[in-house]
């Protein structure tokens, strides 16, 4: 829900229901990943998206019959093949497992809390029960903080208790996650699925160099969800007026800015001021920091003369085996925004432990997913799509099956009147 927190917090502050349909769990590939959400107001307006368009109608359908009725959550399985895939415009094969359910902001202020800290960049998480007794599904709990609200259904008892005491320890990972637990008497006597949506700070990244590479890299950074931070020795450049799309322009010099500044394993540090009395220092600490990715700018003569000059300082070969200079990914770049998207590739690559080539030349699932417990990196998160409207038009085509709270399956419509399983 987290893709969409802006729109649910405003929804959420006018107290009107929605519904909200929201990946709980994907087989295969799939285009978006578990967490993502697609709401419907009670007016028919449609925010956010979980197929990438392929399954919209079926959900909207979904969305609206439980809203307009009041039924209660129910799960819904989408499958594909890939004759089918092709049939209805899909690139990709999979399964989506969607919980549906109607929200009623009045009745849950602890939702609309935890949305605000999200949309204010603060840490907060929203547990959501996808799977238990009759009664429990779709249930939610918010930790704000060292505190947390739920549900009166979920209440403070040892069931709430066990899973807010998950979902805080999920919180702090940053990242949304499918937990499973209970069973146990004493801690959690009910047995539970429960999707966590983790809203993390914005990752970091540091630009170090302020040319015009590094506009351009400030850019495509804030648009990828960082919160960019240009930092160099040189007041002169070093201007906010420069830098309009950063969040912060620092008038230090980078070692010096880099030691006393916050970073984490999510950390970008990119390194542009091309200039060894610069360079040297900070990349000597970089790679000595928890940081998830440093690269340096400069021609492979700039390149190898750096890396001398770093093992002069003591760098060791395993340290440099971290540094990606020439930083980014063989694009054949030559403008600065040519050059932003080859190093944000890159940057994406890495923190995905991906080839980077080419999908034509690489085998296996374009849509990597590990198992149920498969979540999404902070940055992934704010490039998920978002459609304005959808028609019910062929809506049946896609879906699979749904299971209502406390009951049965019901086979509601098989793609091409073939049940899964």
């Amino acid at each position: 829900m987290l893709n969409i927190a802006d729109t649910l917090h405003r929804w959420c502050r006018e107290e009107r229901p929605f519904a909200l349909a929201t990946v709980v769990d994907v087989t295969g590939s799939a285009p978006l990943p578990i967490g993502t959400s697609v709401a419907v107001h009670e007016d028919g307006k449609v925010i956010g998206s979980i197929s990438g368009g392929c399954v919209e109608g079926a959900v909207y359908e979904l969305c609206r019959q439980v809203l307009d009725e009041q039924d209660a959550p129910r799960r819904a399985w989408f499958g594909y093949s890939d004759d089918d895939a092709f049939a209805v415009g899909l690139t990709c094969g999979g399964e989506l497992d969607v919980l549906v359910q109607r929200i009623d902001p009045a009745a849950q202020p602890h939702l609309g809390a935890a949305l605000a800290e999200a949309v204010e960049g603060r840490p907060a998480a929203v547990a959501q029960v996808v799977d238990g007794p009759e009664g429990l599904l779709g249930t939610t709990l918010s930790v704000l903080g060292d505190s947390w609200i739920a549900d009166s259904t979920l209440g403070d008892g040892p069931t709430g208790r066990a899973v807010a005491d998950r979902a805080t320890a999920q919180l702090r990972t940053g990242r949304t996650a499918l937990l499973t637990l209970g069973g146990d008497a004493d801690t959690c006597p009910e047995k539970l699925s429960v999707l966590v949506h983790a809203a993390a700070t914005r990752p970091r990244m540091l630009i170090f160099g302020a040319i015009d590479f590094a506009a351009a890299l400030a850019q495509a950074g804030r648009f990828l969800g960082y919160h960019v931070t240009v930092c160099d020795a040189r007041p002169v450049f070093a201007t906010e007026a420069r830098f309009p799309h950063a969040d912060e322009v620092v008038v230090d010099w980078p070692h010096r800015y880099l030691a006393q500044t916050a970073v984490d394993a999510r950390t970008a540090v990119c390194v542009l001021t091309h200039d060894a009395k610069f360079d040297i220092p900070l990349l000597q600490l970089a790679l000595d920091l928890p940081v998830g990715y440093v690269g340096a700018m400069g021609s492979r003569r700039t390149h190898d003369e750096r890396l001398r000059r770093l093992r002069e300082v003591g760098v060791t070969d395993g340290q440099l085996d971290r540094l990606h200079s020439p930083i980014g990914l063989d694009l054949g770049a030559r403008t600065p925004e040519e050059t932003a998207t080859s190093i944000t590739a890159e940057i994406i690559a890495h923190a995905n432990q991906s080839t980077g080539l080419p999908l034509a030349g690489v085998t296996g699932p374009i849509h990597r997913v590990s198992g149920a417990a498969s979540d999404s990196h902070a940055v992934c998160d704010l490039l998920r799509n978002s459609f304005d409207g959808v028609s019910g038009a062929g809506s049946t085509g896609a879906l699979s099956e749904v299971r209502r709270a406390g009951g049965g399956i019901d086979q509601v419509a098989a793609r091409r009147g073939r049940h899964p399983g």
